[in-house]
């Protein structure tokens, strides 16, 4: 037997035998969770978004029919995009997307925001460059380049929206979350998906794990409310600038914008 079928032998043998509570800790699910949550490729996609999700909005076109290049999105990610990204709609706005994959995303946006916006993809694959040019600029180099990243919002101008859908895995996303929340424009967004990876092993998170991504997010909830306690702020590249954390099944949104001191008065 070869080395790789003894590992693959020895990790099913794992998920037999290991209590679940154990598997989880160390970011091992059993079973396929994706096979278990994939839509069947016959079924409607319209309907499914519009009769279970109640979303109606232009982005159930694009995505269930009228785009030219493939995309691979959650379903209930269509409203909450409408929800976070529907005022810069026909507006100059700066978005980058990390995560070109075969460029249906990037026409998706275009077609969404509209052609007064600068969009921008970056990539890892340099075979993503043949989408530079069609719906957006495309830059080949990697999330956690911090020096790529800076040149890329230079380039840029500025960015007032980052979508972080990038390789999802944990040292990744606090990498580009680090480098690129401080050049965000106040006001803006940044929005990170497929949070789920967080849970997973092979992606460098875990239900238990200190890297589950997560626990930034819990430590920038703490850091919010420092008004009311002592302890010291352990994100201050990014938690001073912050006013709001949304989350979402696998998917998170943060504000990025002047933070106040809060006040509280008794009016009569």
């Amino acid at each position: 037997m070869k080395s790789n079928d003894l590992v693959g032998t020895a990790k099913s043998w794992i998920k037999q035998v290991a209590p679940t509570p154990l598997l989880n800790r160390y970011g091992i699910v059993k079973g396929e969770p994706f096979a278990a949550l994939s839509f069947s490729a016959d079924a409607d996609i319209r309907s499914d978004i519009e009769e279970r999700l109640g979303y109606h909005g232009p982005l159930v076109d694009l995505y269930s029919g009228e785009l030219k290049e493939s995309v691979h999105k959650w379903h209930h990610y269509l409203p909450l995009y409408e929800r976070y990204f529907n005022r810069f709609r026909q507006t100059p706005v700066k978005f980058l997307e990390i995560g070109v994959s075969k460029g249906g995303s990037l026409q998706m946006w275009r077609q969404y925001f509209g052609e007064a916006a600068l969009i921008y993809g970056i990539d890892i694959n340099p075979a993503c460059k043949a989408y530079d040019g069609i719906a957006g600029q495309v830059r080949i180099g990697s999330q956690d380049d911090r020096a790529f990243l800076e040149a890329v919002v230079g380039e840029m101008g500025g960015v007032d929206v980052i979508l972080d859908d990038g390789s999802h895995h944990m040292n990744h996303i606090k990498a580009t979350l680090e480098a690129l929340f401080p050049r965000l424009n106040n006001g803006g967004l940044y929005l990170i998906e497929d949070l789920h990876t967080a849970y997973w092993h092979g992606w460098g998170g875990g239900y238990a794990s200190p890297s589950n991504f997560f626990n930034t997010i819990r430590s920038m909830v703490d850091d919010m409310h420092h008004w009311y306690h002592d302890m010291p702020i352990k994100n201050p590249a990014l938690s001073p600038h912050c006013p709001a954390i949304h989350i979402h099944d696998s998917m998170v949104v943060l504000e990025k914008d002047i933070t106040h001191k809060p006040t509280h008065s008794l009016c009569q």
